[in-house]
């Protein structure tokens, strides 16, 4: 394993800190990484989190960088969470590669993996599990095509945060609606967690960053920057008045490009109402969700904010 220093704790009084080296640790069991990070919040050092279904990439290396900039440790968990997926066969296809992925953490300076099993994460089952007020936020979009998908969202994330109890969470904006569920959660659980959203990572190509692009076809890969290219068009044509038309041509657009779309929409990018026309003030984000053959590729991009 790659070596790297940790701070141990606040600075002393000639401003030194003390330095451990030390490797990535893993952890497989909930409570005794539980009373790990005790210990170090005890000594007053700051925590970052960055929640994964592992597949990592660069986008995902990106969160870990950014919480290693402003914290004293960061930890990193990997959990194909079943609870979020409404599709079996999707969750039996999600792409796992976690030999790449443990590489990928120790070269970032990842402190902490933490790696459970299912029945450590929900050790009760999730049959009466609790039930979230989202309101409107899941009841539009990934919520309307996706029933049930953001309460599985936040039951496994209210139980990383139990864990974890991080100072900060790090999150992409590549999944847009999910980060402000997630906002919605720590605030009803009244959490002092700070949320940071991070700007999308993408190819060279426009794609953006994700665990299941490697899914995709080499056909469907050279079509799958269609959906940026859209996203791209929406803000490039955007205009006071009337969106109907915008939002027609973009859905076409995807059409003629070879995809299914499920959605393609415009909506104010502090509540996700979905907006049938524009003042020329609302902030406003553009939102995708369309299959290239059997993967679904989701991406959104700001359009006035």
């Amino acid at each position: 394993m790659q070596k790297y220093d940790i701070y141990s704790g606040k600075p002393d009084s000639n401003g030194n800190q003390t330095v451990i080296e030390t490797t990535m640790i893993l952890y497989k069991k909930a409570a005794a990484l539980s009373a790990y990070l005790a210990k170090i919040r005890q000594q007053g050092n700051r925590i970052g989190f960055v929640p994964t279904m592992g597949a990592l990439h660069q986008g995902h290396i990106s969160l870990v960088q950014a919480s290693k900039k402003i914290n004293d440790l960061s930890v990193c968990s990997i959990f194909v969470n079943p609870a979020q997926f409404n599709d079996k066969q999707d969750f039996e296809k999600y792409p796992s590669t976690i030999e790449q992925d443990i590489d990928q953490l120790e070269k970032a300076g990842c402190d902490i993996l933490f790696m459970p099993s299912v029945a450590e994460m929900y050790p009760q089952g999730t049959i009466d599990a609790e039930h979230y007020p989202l309101g409107y936020l899941e009841t539009v979009l990934e919520g309307e095509f996706r029933p049930g998908h953001f309460q599985g969202v936040c039951l496994v994330v209210h139980r990383l945060l139990d864990i974890v109890q991080p100072h900060e969470l790090f999150l992409g904006q590549k999944d847009y609606q999910q980060c402000m569920v997630i906002k919605k959660l720590i605030e009803l659980k009244k959490s002092n967690c700070a949320l940071h959203i991070c700007p999308t990572l993408r190819e060279n190509d426009g794609l953006a960053m994700s665990s299941r692009n490697v899914r995709l076809s080499a056909k469907d890969r050279a079509r799958a920057p269609k959906i940026y290219e859209t996203l791209t068009d929406i803000k490039t044509n955007l205009q006071t008045g009337d969106l109907n038309k915008l939002k027609k041509r973009a859905a076409q657009k995807l059409t003629d490009g070879g995809f299914t779309v499920d959605y393609i929409e415009i909506a104010n990018a502090d509540n996700l109402e979905i907006l049938e026309s524009w003042n020329g003030e609302t902030k406003l984000t553009a939102l995708a969700a369309a299959f290239l053959g059997d993967v679904r590729l989701i991406d959104n991009l700001l359009l006035a904010d």
